[in-house]
């Protein structure tokens, strides 16, 4: 069945009536339990590793400090498209933009090492 072409234009305009929902988020690469960001703009309705509009910076947990490369320009570009950054790249534009070091967490001993140090502890 063929499609007209006053159908095509109709679609096309419908398409620009709605913005799409745009998200600055993490798309997580690496091997596993090592763990490599690209922050990449993308379709919100996107996989989370699938396909992206730009990769505006990258950031490495494992190293340390933390690695934070961020394009602060094309992510103000972005955003002032209407891109929404997720809670996570925003915290990690607001590190980069105050230029401060990413506090690290404490490391929880697992229930076997806080045994083991009570015991070595105790005697």
């Amino acid at each position: 069945m063929r499609r007209s072409l006053s159908n095509k234009t109709t679609c096309a305009a419908r398409l620009e009536e709605f913005s799409l929902a745009v998200k600055i988020r993490l798309a997580r690469h690496g091997a596993k339990k090592r763990p490599y960001y690209r922050v990449v703009v993308a379709d919100s309705r996107a996989r989370r590793d699938g396909r992206f509009i730009e990769q505006v910076g990258r950031y490495n947990p494992l190293t340390t400090p933390k690695t934070i490369d961020i394009d602060l320009e094309k992510v103000d570009a972005w955003i002032a498209k209407g891109a929404q950054p997720t809670n996570a790249v925003a915290h990690l534009i607001d590190v980069v933009r105050t230029g401060a070091p990413v506090p690290e967490k404490k490391q929880k001993l697992s229930k076997k090492a806080a045994a083991k140090a009570a015991a070595a502890k105790g005697e």
